[in-house]
């Protein structure tokens, strides 16, 4: 059979498989050239370095500008603001962080390195792209969500009208159940940017578990024999 390290081997020639893919897709893909090459090196060596953990704990931490008429997505829901995030993709601040917070639970390149915002092809992009692509990664390395604790930090608007919208958007990126996701929101008492309205900001801390061990649990759980 397999070993671990043969799995590991495909997976990481499936990540740079992917990346050489994107490259390709992109209307400059002449100029992008050495820094794709470098993010594949980098995506290889993190691959190979990672050991097989049983879990993994990862942070994120995300804030934009606001400005005047542009859209304002928080997990990508649409809010109505008279203002919204100024940023190279669509400015999802929570999407962003929950990226970054996979990422460096895996111990992989930030999304700042993985979708670079020099590179067109991002230009504009929904954010559930991110998502799905750390999510990819996540299962690829043999990881899946244990649980996530997102708190978004902004004065105005009111977040609670969509919060369960969001919290309905993650469950479903992450392919996990509501138990597993927690969304909430604080203001920032009328301090700094954040709370002059001229910013938002988001913080993540996820839990990964490697997918055989969320296995025996839930065999545990319902009374399923581990030979089943």
């Amino acid at each position: 059979g397999r070993t671990e390290v043969d799995r590991r081997r495909e997976r990481t020639t499936h990540g740079m498989a992917t990346l050489a893919r994107q490259l390709r897709a992109s209307p400059n893909a002449h100029r992008g050239r050495g820094k794709a090459r470098k993010r594949m090196v980098e995506v290889k060596a993190s691959a190979q370095a990672a050991p097989s953990l049983p879990f993994r704990v990862g942070h994120g931490f995300d804030l934009h500008r606001l400005e005047p008429g542009l859209p304002f997505i928080i997990g990508g829901v649409k809010l109505e603001h008279d203002r919204g995030c100024a940023a190279h993709s669509d400015g999802d601040v929570l999407l962003h962080c929950v990226v970054d917070s996979i990422l460096g639970a895996l111990g992989l390149p930030d999304i700042g390195q993985l979708f670079p915002d020099n590179d067109p092809q991002w230009k504009g992009a929904s954010s559930d792209v991110f998502m799905r692509e750390a999510v990819r990664r996540m299962k690829d390395m043999g990881y899946r969500v244990g649980n996530i604790d997102c708190t978004i930090i902004l004065q105005r608007p009111k977040f609670s009208p969509v919060k369960e919208q969001v919290k309905r958007n993650l469950c479903e990126l992450l392919e996990c159940g509501p138990e597993a996701v927690n969304v909430k929101a604080k203001t920032h008492e009328k301090v700094d940017s954040l709370g002059e309205n001229r910013s938002v900001a988001a913080h993540t801390v996820v839990l990964l578990v490697r997918a055989e061990e969320a296995a025996a649990i839930l065999r545990v759980e319902t009374g399923v024999a581990s030979d089943a």
